[in-house]
């Protein structure tokens, strides 16, 4: 018997080992190549930014690759930079904010991408209320570096009302009012490139969960800025649209019957009284009892769902059972290593390589794998968090260790890379993952 428990203890000592060497190649990996995200301002850039990394995105400006890169660079300067490189980091960090709102107008429209020789308001939509624009990200990348900085939001102040104009301009225009819930406009750069809620389905019919729980925290961080600002008026107005919409998301998304949040289909038909001839009989069709909802769940298992406890807008019951039904279930999202985008059991799941669209139906990306992580931490999950944290390690290790560099997305079986080598971005995230587990100082969005 003690034999045995000497075998089992050497096992465990063994692979702590490996975790551990593990976590300290990825450290030393990403430590060394941080100032490759950095690009000089120069074309249509005004000011320095910040950018995702690999040479497919090597001189332009993205909205959520930008804030989310943004906060990985921040744990990379809390863990080894100096005051001095603090600093110079910052610049390129408002930078980022600053060069969308200098496109920003009184229409609020701010584009999703600068090229570095495209000028996006020449550019501009015939009707740029019937396109996607800027992911709403632009207010938590601003608070995150604002509550960062202690409060300091005054770099922004001469600029806020273009994010006040881009706010509004999604409340006018990009919300249904039935619901409540937001909606995109097409399917084109909405991060999630192929989610099935919403890839190749009629305009305007997708009230996606991941576009409603990012809007969420959006408007929860205008209200902080406005404060920052001294806005308290304008601080109210912000906190009145949150309150609401985490009401329509917990009414028309949350499914109790499976215990997850869901993207919302808006296509339906308009309710109208117009008298018609059917059957030889002049009556208004469907009059005895029309529609009483305003949309139709859709119960597409996809990764998205679990941003319910990212936003903080799921409830702990609700929480609990997203974890249990979902996140812990291997025929579903659990992969060896993370989560899968898409749920194994639909129809439509795929891990084969695509760069047009990048590929979200069911590879292991390592933004999935961070957001879900974030929420099963922020809702007192420990043990799943940190069984996510080791799973993404493994997978972050084992690409540096076999090929000095990191990838878009991976098979979520055997950790392998499926594409895109030298991709940087939210792949740094990993730092954030391990800070957290080594109980240093993390680094997290607003």
């Amino acid at each position: 018997m003690k034999s045995i428990i000497s075998i089992l203890i050497c096992v465990i000592l063994s692979q702590i080992g490996k975790a551990q060497n593990l976590t300290e190649l990825i450290k030393k990996n990403l430590y060394s190549d941080y100032k490759g995200m950095f690009r000089p301002a120069g074309g249509m850039l005004k000011y320095p930014f910040i950018t995702p990394g690999s040479d497919q995105y090597a001189n332009d400006l993205w909205d959520w690759d930008s804030w989310l890169t943004n906060i990985a660079l921040r744990q990379i300067l809390t863990d080894k930079g100096n005051a001095k490189e603090q600093k110079e980091a910052l610049a390129y960090e408002r930078g980022c904010i600053l060069n969308f709102l200098d496109y920003g107008g009184a229409d609020g429209y701010i584009p999703i991408v600068i090229w570095k020789n495209a000028n996006p308001r020449a550019q501009i939509p015939k009707n740029i209320y019937k396109e996607n624009m800027h992911k709403p990200v632009l207010a938590q990348h601003a608070a995150f570096l604002v509550k960062q900085d202690n409060g300091n939001a005054e770099w922004l102040r001469e600029k806020f009302y273009f994010m006040q104009a881009f706010m509004t301009n999604y409340k006018m225009h990009h919300r249904n009012k039935a619901t409540g819930l937001y909606y995109w406009q097409n399917d084109v750069a909405i991060g999630v490139d192929n989610d099935p809620s919403t890839f190749f389905r009629p305009p305007g019919s997708s009230a996606s969960i991941y576009l409603n729980c990012l809007m969420y925290k959006e408007l929860l961080s205008m209200v902080y800025l406005a404060k920052c600002l001294n806005q308290a008026e304008v601080a109210n107005e912000f906190d009145q649209d949150a309150i609401a919409l985490k009401a329509a998301v917990q009414k028309n998304c949350w499914d109790e019957r499976d215990g997850f949040f869901y993207s919302v289909d808006l296509n339906l038909m308009p309710i109208k009284e117009v008298p018609s001839r059917v059957l030889g009989l002049d009556m208004v069709i469907h009059s005895g009892f029309p529609r009483s909802y305003d949309g139709l769940i859709q119960r597409i298992g996809a990764w998205p769902g679990f941003l319910a406890m990212w936003s903080g807008i799921a409830s702990p019951e609700q929480a609990k059972r997203m974890v249990l039904e979902h996140y812990k279930n291997d025929l579903t999202f659990n992969a060896p290593y993370g989560i899968r985008t898409l749920s194994k059991l639909e129809k439509m799941y795929s891990v084969r390589a695509s760069g047009n669209p990048s590929n979200w139906l069911g590879p292991v990306w390592g933004i999935s794998n961070y957001l879900v992580y974030r929420g099963l931490v922020k809702y007192g999950f420990r043990s799943e968090a940190s069984e996510l944290a080791n799973k993404t390690i493994q997978l972050f290790g084992k690409d540096i260790l076999k090929n000095g560099a990191l990838h878009e997305y991976y098979e979520p079986e055997s950790g392998e890379p499926i594409l895109n080598k030298g991709f940087q971005n939210w792949n740094y995230l990993v730092l954030n993952i391990i800070a957290e587990e080594e109980g240093r100082p993390v680094i997290a969005e607003f």
